[in-house]
């Protein structure tokens, strides 16, 4: 009986601190993983949010760029440290979803090693090929690449982001081949782009839009089912003559798994009241994405459902990273 009540009496103490900690929560400052490259899509999505966040609530978020291994170091750091509130990252679909079953070693499990904590926005991908290029159109880059296969190259973040096997989606159902060259970020991707070392390059519309609007770049087609709303005058794949083609690749906030449940829902609740402002709104519709916000639960059970699928076009694709 004396063990048990100590046993009872140590889970009451743990209760206890863990809801004292989350009543005091945040006496630091938080930082915020972004694990790629500064000025990127995720990049700029996280610091919007967390600029807001900080506004509204005095909180101070620290946003700190852990690029490398497909998004994988950013995350890895994040499930690696202590699950206390004060380390979250931003993931995405190609981190969270996909690289499972791409790496054959991950240092990580996004259902097991990380706590969702909400989504936070989603948004299409955008081809685009330099200003003075040939290819006015989708269909003249279609014609190219059927006239002479694997003539044409496309830059993506990395093998098996959500932008190489929409490519690769697409080279299947038009029956083309082209050639993929992975970048680690979008400022190489897209300078190589703009001076010509490269044909073409996939990736969130966030990512390239403002190189589409000052000239740089001509998008050529997006992914998402309907048009977007910055970008009028881009076609959607699925109208030049794909019906049902739509690649999307999300966003969402994680913790360290073991964070106090009690922290994690404050967290959602902060950032979701900071997305559904019209401000934060029109800022993301600005850069081509779109507000989401859900239950810790919902994007879970999006993670959890995701790596099913992607896991499935990553084996039919034969993408695979040692």
């Amino acid at each position: 009986m004396k063990q048990i009540a100590r046993v009872l009496s140590g889970l009451a103490l743990v209760c206890v601190s863990g809801l004292a900690a989350a009543q005091g929560y945040p006496n630091k400052p938080i930082r915020l993983i972004v694990p790629f490259p500064p000025g990127g899509g995720t990049d700029v999505l996280a610091r919007e949010a967390a600029l807001k966040v900080a506004s509204n609530t005095g909180w101070n978020i620290v946003t700190e760029n852990r690029p490398g291994s497909g998004g994988n170091i950013g995350v890895d750091t994040a499930a690696k440290s202590a699950p206390d509130g004060y380390s979250l990252v931003l993931g995405q679909t190609s981190n969270l979803a996909i690289n499972p079953t791409l790496y054959a070693k991950l240092p990580y499990d996004p259902e097991k090693d990380l706590t969702a904590i909400g989504l936070v926005a989603d948004a299409p991908l955008v081809i685009v090929v330099p200003a003075n290029s040939p290819l006015k159109t989708f269909e003249d880059m279609l014609a190219a690449a059927k006239a002479k296969p694997e003539s044409l190259n496309f830059a993506s973040s990395g093998n098996g982001t959500v932008a190489h096997l929409a490519a690769v989606q697409l080279q299947n159902a038009a029956g083309i081949k082209l050639t993929h060259i992975p970048y680690k970020g979008a400022a190489q991707a897209s300078n190589d782009l703009i001076g010509g070392q490269i044909d073409m390059y996939l990736s969130s519309v966030p990512t390239l839009i403002g190189h589409v609007r000052n000239g740089k770049m001509r998008a050529l087609a997006v992914t998402s089912a309907q048009r977007v709303p910055d970008m009028p005058d881009v076609p959607t794949i699925a109208e030049r003559g794909f019906p049902g083609f739509e690649a999307v690749t999300w966003f969402g906030l994680a913790a360290p798994a073991g964070t106090p449940e009690d922290i994690v829902q404050r967290l959602n609740a902060e950032f979701n009241k900071a997305l559904q402002a019209k401000d934060l709104s029109v800022k993301y519709q600005e850069q081509g994405a779109r507000v989401l916000t859900s239950t810790p639960g919902e994007f879970a059970k999006l993670i959890h459902d995701d790596r099913i699928r992607w896991g499935k076009i990553v084996e039919e694709s034969g993408a695979k990273v040692e």
